[in-house]
Formats: C-alpha cells, sequence, structure tokens
C-alpha cells in the first residue's frame, strides 16, 4: 500500500522536503512507517518520541493500522509560551 506523509514545522528541515510517499505492507501500523520513515531521514531520529503523528485530522497511536492511501502527517511537539 502507498501511503502519503507531510512534514510540519521544523522536520520540513530535517528530512529536506516537505512531504513523500512509501511503500508498505499491508497491515503495516503507524510505528512501522515511522521506523521505515527514519531509516530514510536518520535526523528525525533525535525527535523518535516525541513525535505526534496524526493519520488524517486525528492523532493516531503506534499500533494504529494504517490503509492505503490515507494521509499521515509528522509534527514536532508543541510548545508553549
Amino acid at each position: 500500500m502507498r501511503i502519503s506523509v507531510q512534514f510540519y514545522s521544523y522536520f520540513k528541515d530535517l528530512t529536506g522536503c516537505a512531504e513523500t510517499t512509501e511503500s508498505l505492507a499491508d497491515g503495516s501500523t503507524l510505528g512501522a512507517l515511522h521506523e521505515q520513515l527514519i531509516k530514510k531521514f536518520p535526523k528525525l531520529a533525535a525527535m523518535k518520541k516525541s513525535t505526534l503523528i496524526a493519520v488524517g485530522v486525528d492523532y493516531q497511536t503506534r499500533d494504529y493500522v494504517l490503509n492505503d492511501g490515507e494521509q499521515v502527517s509528522l509534527f514536532p511537539p508543541v510548545q508553549g509560551g
């Protein structure tokens, strides 16, 4: 299956792009996608535990099972002031 991934804020700088498309086996989880993205973009590893991940408009846990064609967004942690 193919998943569209968008990067926000300084994640665009870490990856060098605003979006990518990834191929995964059917039944893959959001955690598996995140690991694949870290291998492709190693600079994301430093933010692994604090990365916020949404599927569509809803934040999801790493055990969420992805469906073909879904759109995933990665955000750095939100900071207030």
